[in-house]
Parts: structure tokens; sequence; C-alpha cells
């Protein structure tokens, strides 16, 4: 599982783990805009969250991740990103794993300084259109993960699977220290779920 602020670089590094592993990536966000694109009840109804920087309820997206999980959950493994995003899902997200007789084994918790994720999605935002990236919206995300999201870092810590990663550094330096992470892990650990 990969978190951090808006605009650390999740889905980058997340599509390159999936992509050196062979995992299924499940983005919350991509899943969410997809509905919202598509027009379908579920994105009707996270529209009005996803435009205003706020999360998504639990449960629409706790089912919704589940949905997609299930379908993957015998494949190479699984990288999660983006979710969970509330301590009441991390917890599910346990609960969930264990019924499946599997468990997170990484955490990754990408840091970025406040003023590189502002240039970083606001730059982001001309460029795709995407609304949840707009300066006014910035500032709504950031309250919402310092308030909501955050505490996962003491949550994952507590169960010593948190790998804290510059985000700052260019792509490949963090790509090669979250790989670097990844093989440690796997070397050390004779049974990996790989679910990350």
């Amino acid at each position: 599982m990969i978190f951090g602020p808006p605009g650390c670089g999740k889905g980058t590094q997340s599509t390159r783990i999936a992509e050196k592993y062979g995992l299924m990536h499940i983005s919350s966000g991509d899943l969410l805009r997809n509905e919202i694109e598509r027009g379908t009840d579920l994105g009707n109804q996270v529209k009005q969250y996803v435009e205003r920087g706020l999360l998504v309820p639990d449960g629409i997206i706790l089912k919704k991740i589940y949905k997609n999980a299930i379908r993957f959950i015998h494949s190479a493994g699984i990288i999660f990103d983006g979710f969970p995003r509330t301590l009441i899902q991390a917890v599910m997200l346990d609960t969930f794993l264990q019924k499946k007789e599997l468990k997170l084994n990484l955490v990754i918790h990408m840091l970025v300084d406040r003023n590189e994720l502002f240039k970083r999605l606001t730059g982001r935002a001309e460029d795709s259109g995407r609304k949840d990236d707009t300066d006014q919206i910035f500032g709504v995300r950031m309250r919402v993960y310092e308030k909501q999201t955050h505490c996962l870092k003491e949550y994952y810590s507590g169960q010593n699977k948190i790998l804290q990663v510059n985000g700052m550094a260019p792509v490949e330096e963090v790509s090669a220290k979250i790989v670097r992470a990844i093989d440690h892990y796997r070397e050390k650990n004779e049974v990996f779920s790989n679910v990350i």
C-alpha cells in the first residue's frame, strides 16, 4: 500500500511497483474517477465529494475496493494506491485480508513538502483538467489528509510495516528506494503474500 498527501507520487510509484513485481494496481482515485466519467449511479454519488476535495464515505469506498480486490486476490499480488485513507478503512482492510488469510506486508508513506505538493497539483490541474487539483481545492484536500489520513502513519508504525520515502527525490530515485525495501523484505520473510 502507498499513501501520502495529494500529489506525492502515489500513482506513479504504484504503477512502477505493479509493473516490476507483476502486481495488480488498485487505485481508489482511478476507480472513482472512472465511475464519474461513466456517469454511473456510484459516480454521481461520489462526484460531489471528489470535486470538493473531500473523502468519499467509508462504506462506499470499501465496497468498491473489495469488489475489485476480490477479483485479484489469488493473482501474483495487489498494490493499493490511495487506500485506505481513514483509520476505519485500515482496520476494515486488515479484517478483510485476514479472512482471506492474507495481510499487508509493507506500507509506503510518501513524504513531500507542502509547497512542492501545491506546485505539482496546480500544474497537474492545467494538464489534466482535474477539478480536484485546483488552487481552491488544494487547501481542503490537505486539511482532509492531515485530519483523516495522516493517522495511518501511527497505525501502521505500530504494526512495524511502514517505510517512509522522500517523495521529493527524482522519480527514479524514489522507485529504487522502494524496490530495495521490497526486495529486502522479501528476502527476510519466507512468507510474502504480495499485498502491498
